[in-house]
């Protein structure tokens, strides 16, 4: 699987090289370092707190037959889980853009001016103990069992690899695409510094969210994108050490999603 999972990173890294759907705007290795470095501390995070906490929530479900996916006749609960859990992330993540202290830690991951795969990874490592709440209550509610759960983070990791990756698709593929998955060009829109195209196209895996809530944008072209945030500090921020100590800057910094 492992093996499988890097060649499958390794072929998507390649792609986005040969077929990039955006022009880059700054050198690429010392922006790739930082996201890998905040991305790195992040998974220990999750590897060292989120994931144990998550399972033994995974395991009690199943025990009890708890939560939306309980409620299932047995052959469809781990589509409903996978389901309830998909749409719980599309709820934090636009929590995330609209409470204030939320916004903080997450305005971090939209600094970055390049969108990419990198990106996907680029968290503030707080960010990662500041979802942990929703998170928990996130697999108790859709009552994912431990293998729902496992599908559901592996699912979940390729698409945000594939949905971040500067990676123009052939032909109308990726239209093609997003009517079932987050696609690039899609999630290209809510990386951009207009505000008001940053506030859409919230979804993470399923496209769907978008659609049943009317927050999807399939109208601006990636050409007329400007990537990242407007603010003072902006550019700043992009490096690793600055990058952590930005959501502690003073409001008149930040851009104000």
């Amino acid at each position: 699987m492992f093996v499988a999972a890097g060649a499958a990173v390794t072929a998507l890294a390649v792609s986005e090289r040969k077929r990039p759907l955006r022009r880059r705007t700054k050198v690429t290795a010392p922006r790739t370092a930082a996201n890998l470095a905040l991305g790195a501390s992040c998974a220990a995070v999750i590897q060292a707190v989120e994931e144990p906490l998550c399972r033994a929530i995974a395991r009690s479900n199943e025990a009890q037959n708890a939560g939306f996916a309980g409620s299932f006749p047995r052959r469809l609960r781990l589509l409903a889980g996978l389901a309830a859990m998909d749409y719980g992330f599309y709820l934090w993540h636009v929590a995330t853009h609209k409470v204030p202290l939320l916004w903080r830690f997450h305005r971090v991951h939209h600094v970055d001016p390049d969108l990419d795969m990198s990106t996907a990874v680029r968290f503030h490592t707080l960010d990662m103990l500041v979802s942990l709440p929703w998170r928990l209550a996130q697999v108790r509610l859709s009552g994912v069992g431990p293998k729902a759960l496992t599908l559901w983070r592996h699912f979940f990791n390729a698409s945000i690899l594939f949905h971040h990756a500067n990676l123009c698709l052939s032909g109308r593929w990726d239209d093609r695409l997003s009517w079932l998955l987050t696609t690039p060009e899609m999630h290209g829109v809510h990386h951009s510094a207009a505000r008001a195209e940053r506030d859409s196209n919230w979804s993470s895996g399923f496209s769907i969210w978008d659609r049943l809530h009317g927050t999807l944008r399939n109208d601006v072209t990636q050409g007329d994108l400007t990537i990242g945030l407007d603010d003072p500090c902006a550019n700043e921020d992009i490096a690793f050490v600055p990058a952590l100590a930005a959501p502690f800057r003073p409001d008149d910094q930040l851009d104000q999603s």
